[in-house]
């Protein structure tokens, strides 16, 4: 059986702004199994978790800010709050410019996963393109795994790795088990241009599934920005996902 489909809320901020209720209700509607939430506009966290448990959502991890420093105690309580295991975070683009830097973030990752360990839960690295740029040579990402401990966990965007330029498949491959959750877009896989409903882009989704596996636990829908109605671009998401059989919907 494949893994169940999820929503990355950010997807839905700027109707969520209006009316989180209604823009959850409406995620229900269309079938997604769980929701990724990256804030709560306009409500609670608490509410929110209500929310989800009353429509039946799973709230597969949780975007939240990284859980050290002054920061730690914020996230920790929140995913408590939403009864997660996973807690997500990364970081920009300017802490992964030189080797220093990107061993520095990594002493950050690292930190994030031991106080997430402390309170049973797992942390997990999302990846924008730049973690799959070259600096001095050698591809960011692989020098991450070599700084990074065997605990800390990926949360694989396939889009961004592709934008970058490594294949995302192969990526997802080599991580095996440490990346149990998928970010899927579709697009034509730059920076800049909007991103499309999955299934109407250059994505490899075929390869990307394949190279999942059970290793997969929530395969996870999420576009920064698409220039046709974004309700609209979720609900072909779950149908092109569900009917190709590369997802599980309700």
């Amino acid at each position: 059986m494949p893994a169940p489909i999820a929503l990355q809320l950010y997807t839905l901020r700027e109707a969520a702004a209006v009316d989180f209720e209604a823009t959850v209700r409406k995620v229900a509607d269309i079938g997604y199994v769980g929701v990724e939430p990256a804030g709560f506009p306009g409500t609670t966290v608490e509410a929110g978790k209500r929310l989800f448990d009353d429509l039946g959502l799973q709230v597969c991890s949780a975007h939240l800010p990284l859980p050290v420093g002054a920061t730690k105690q914020q996230s920790l309580d929140t995913a408590a709050a939403l009864g997660v295991s996973r807690v997500v975070a990364g970081q920009g683009p300017d802490q992964f410019t030189t080797r220093d830097q990107i061993k520095a973030s990594c002493d950050k990752f690292n930190e994030a996963s031991a106080n997430c360990a402390e309170k049973g839960l797992a942390f997990a690295i999302h990846n924008h393109w730049w973690e799959f740029l070259e600096v001095d040579g050698e591809l960011v990402y692989q020098q991450m795994l070599k700084h990074l401990s065997a605990a800390v966990l990926f949360e694989v965007d396939a889009y961004w790795v592709q934008t970058a330029g490594p294949n995302p498949a192969k990526v997802i491959a080599q991580l095996g088990p440490r990346a149990p959750l998928i970010h899927l877009k579709d697009g034509p896989c730059t920076r800049k241009d909007d991103m499309q409903a999955l299934g109407e882009g250059i994505t490899d989704f075929p390869g990307i599934i394949a190279a999942g596996g059970s290793n997969v636990d929530w395969w996870i829908v999420e576009l920064d920005r698409c220039a046709t109605d974004m309700v609209e671009a979720v609900e072909k998401s779950y149908t092109f996902l569900t009917q190709k059989g590369f997802a599980r919907g309700r």
